[in-house]
């Protein structure tokens, strides 16, 4: 048996990104043939691989790349954040953000075009990773944008990664675009501007600002509380909660810290039992509107108050008609790692005394 020198074991690593003891093993296996034990690498690490494959991912780190008019971001797991702080795994995450922007493939949004670049080769990149690192790892999604200037931001060391695209070029605007993607990393909003919203998803914002605040009595206009309460003191209250009202109604601001929760749930439930008159109250719907335009401004980039205002009120819009009366922002892109997707719950104390008992 051919002897198995350092040397050769540190060959077959770089070669494999395999642990050391594994390619000793593998060397000791083929009589130090470094093929040979390359695909006994190959072997037992697509079984370990598809060992790992059923752990959860949802830590990890976003990544961007840009060329020219192109930029594009990706995410990609690993099972905990410490990995995701190592410095191989994020030059192998850059590594898939440049692969991602040279395919031509604009990310979609079913997961087809992930798995296209995982099938033209990028699986056995992950495979390798996997390996080397210990975790199972995974290239979640990415996002293709274009525009004649486009900017990125990553926060907090890859856990969000925002892409900003442009309508025109120029050094003020590319300034501009990294000052915005800061505001779209920090802030979250869903859309560019109101404009962007569907009728379906303005009606469904609508009713769920109804349903919130008929099921929020405290909330409400006090004609309305007022009536509501008239009503549940005739009919619903228990005799205690009518002797609270009845103390406390000098001083309405702090009558619901007294209350039983039985008592505000019977005051939600005639709101919404009511819910078709209050509709037509001019009242009650100029609060619902009032909710709804702060929600606008909360979602839509565009209404943002920007995070550099100097006066603590210029908008984003207004910000870029200063840079530029021309400047429209055409897409946006923001990837938090993890976001929508199940968490490992993770209790140290109970692992450890499950592996001594």
């Amino acid at each position: 048996m051919a002897a198995i020198t350092a040397s050769m074991v540190k060959e077959l690593r770089e070669m494999s990104g395999a642990g050391m003891m594994e390619c000793k093993k593998a060397l000791t296996e083929t009589d130090g043939n470094i093929e040979a034990a390359m695909d006994v690498l190959r072997k037992s690490g697509a079984a370990k691989v598809a060992k790992k494959a059923s752990r959860i991912a949802a830590e990890g780190i976003t990544r961007v790349a840009a060329n020219g008019n192109d930029a594009v971001v990706v995410e990609v797991n690993s099972e905990t954040d410490f990995v995701a702080k190592n410095e191989v795994f994020q030059q192998f995450v850059q590594e898939i953000a440049d692969k991602a922007l040279a395919s031509g493939l604009n990310g979609g949004s079913n997961g087809e075009d992930v798995q296209t670049l995982l099938d033209g080769g990028l699986q056995e990149l992950v495979n390798e990773k996997t390996l080397q690192i210990g975790e199972k790892l995974s290239f979640r999604r990415f996002k293709k944008i274009s525009g004649e200037s486009v900017a990125s931001y990553i926060h907090g060391g890859g856990k969000i990664g925002v892409i900003v695209a442009a309508n025109i070029a120029g050094d003020d605007v590319k300034e501009a675009l990294t000052n915005v993607a800061m505001q779209i990393a920090a802030m979250n909003p869903q859309y560019i501007q109101k404009s962007d919203i569907s009728q379906d998803e303005l009606d469904k914002l609508r009713e769920i600002t109804i349903d919130s605040a008929l099921n929020d009595p405290a909330s409400l206009p006090k004609p309305i509380l007022n009536k509501l309460i008239e009503e549940a003191y005739a009919s619903k209250w228990s005799d205690e909660d009518k002797a609270i009202y009845d103390e406390k109604k000098s001083n309405m601001n702090f009558l619901f810290n007294f209350l039983s929760k039985e008592a505000a749930a019977a005051l939600a439930e005639l709101a919404m039992a009511g819910k078709e008159g209050y509709l037509a109250d001019k009242i009650f719907t100029g609060l619902v509107d009032g909710r709804i335009s702060k929600q606008l401004k909360d979602i839509c980039l565009l209404e943002q108050v920007y995070v550099k205002a100097e006066d603590g009120k210029q908008t984003v819009g207004k910000y870029l008609e200063s840079v530029n009366k021309d400047l429209k922002i055409t897409a946006m892109v923001r990837f938090e790692t993890g976001e929508g997707m199940e968490k490992k719950n993770e209790d140290f104390a109970a692992e450890v005394a499950a592996q001594l008992g």
